[in-house]
């Protein structure tokens, strides 16, 4: 079978095709895609041209040196195209395995066996990989990391990594949990490990720094959190959750991202005017339909909620995402718009660390949405308690290690009357 690995950036795609290689005992090659607009890349040139070069898949081949080697296309979800040609309907032939034993360069211009390769591509999103080239691979999803196993990541691979490349190898360095923790939650915002490894670099180069002014006064450097604060400065990061105060139309949402899952907040409020929806934050297409779609369902019901029917004829009511800066869209973020207005509506408010996730429709029911795993692991990071989500994803968590549920209460709705016995 032909693997993709899709995952956020930094979670070890990669490596992971690395190791699969040196188990196998197979050459590993790896081809980088991204921005690869040619199809004469992936098909190579035909020799009347000047210049002419074989195909990426047949120079990979060449530099492995045998006929059964495991090629990684690295990015094959950045693949483009233009007047050259599309090099994505090049490689469906590569990775079909019913086609590929008679692949044709156009610079060799004889059949090549490709169904010995072992080829693995790796991708961040889906969406941007034509369907019938994703059909021919099968997908392994791979999730962020949550907290505790960057703790464990950093102490086995990447503190001894950045010891070694920073010369320091004749300190005793040790770094405790907590200075770790901190440099997770304080310092990077990510799913993978590239921000966390380039922080502790920074923390190595600070002590090689004081070592070569000869300022240090033992060789033994125990690294604590306000070591961390006094090497790298003031916290970058704050968690959100937990220094957000209680107010009516304040709820806390879960959204997926290219780069992992991440928690939003919806706020609402009211104001006078008449009968005006303002939306803000960059809110996409599809998410603006949600909001609508949440504020008719609140009209229909005010009688129900005990609201006042007529609310909405002297009032306008103002949506917002913060960030403003960065675009969001999708419809999951249904249930978290209705709850909003129901707090602002009847001056109710939610616990900031119930975060939720569903989309609705008029009839009040709960539609299932992707990326749960995502969407956890980002609650778990940001210190929620409770996440409320719809009765059809309860399967998705089957997947995930039991560490990663621990100390999370998991709720599972049908239909929005069940949303708010649960949040009021």
């Amino acid at each position: 079978p032909i693997l993709c690995f899709v995952g956020p950036p930094g979670v070890g795609k990669t490596s992971l095709g690395k190791s699969i290689a040196r188990s196998l005992g197979r050459k590993f090659v790896r081809i980088s895609l991204g921005g690869v607009r040619d199809e004469a890349e992936i098909r190579g040139h035909r020799r009347t041209y000047v210049g002419a070069l074989p195909g990426k898949i047949i120079q990979a081949i060449k530099r492995a040196g045998v006929k059964n080697p495991l090629i990684m296309l690295d990015e094959i979800d950045k693949l483009g195209a233009d007047f050259r040609g599309d090099p994505a309907s090049a490689l469906l032939e590569v990775l079909d395995p019913e086609q590929n034993h008679s692949f044709r360069d156009h610079y060799l211009d004889v059949p090549f066996d490709l169904s010995k390769v072992f080829f693995i591509t790796t991708a961040n999103v889906t969406h941007t990989i034509p369907p019938a080239l994703l059909d021919r691979m099968e997908i392994i999803e791979i999730p962020g990391y949550v907290d505790l196993e960057k703790v464990e990541i950093a102490k086995k691979y990447l503190i001894p990594r950045q010891i070694k490349e920073t010369g320091l190898k004749i300190l005793d360095i040790t770094f405790s949990d907590e200075a770790i923790l901190k440099i997770i939650r304080d310092y990077t915002r990510e799913a993978g490990l590239r921000e966390l490894e380039r922080k502790i670099n920074a923390v190595c180069r600070k002590i090689a720094f004081e070592y070569s002014r000869g300022k240090l006064k033992s060789k033994e450097i125990h690294i604590t959190p306000e070591k961390v604060e006094e090497f790298l400065g003031p916290p970058v990061y704050y968690n959100e959750v937990i220094s957000r105060k209680n107010v009516p139309g304040v709820i806390t949402g879960l959204a997926w991202t290219p780069t992992g899952g991440d928690i939003i907040f919806i706020e609402s409020l009211k104001m006078p005017g008449g009968k005006n929806l303002i939306l803000t934050g960059q809110l996409g297409e599809v998410m603006k339909e949600s909001a609508e779609a949440a504020l008719s369902l609140v009209r229909a019901r005010a009688k129900k909620l005990g609201i006042d029917e007529r609310f909405y004829e002297k009032s306008d009511i103002h949506i917002h995402v913060p960030e403003g800066a960065i675009p969001k869209d999708g419809p999951s973020a249904g249930i978290a718009i209705f709850s909003s207005l129901v707090s602002l509506l009847t001056e109710k408010p939610v616990d900031s660390q119930i975060a939720m996730t569903g989309e609705i429709t008029l009839s009040g029911r709960v539609l299932p949405v992707g990326g749960i795993k995502e969407k956890v692991i980002a609650g778990k990071r940001a210190g929620i308690k409770k996440i409320i989500m719809p009765k059809w994803n309860e399967k998705d968590l089957k997947e995930l290690p039991t560490y990663v549920k621990e100390g999370i209460e998991f709720v599972f709705v049908e239909n929005v009357d069940e949303v708010l016995k649960e949040v009021f």
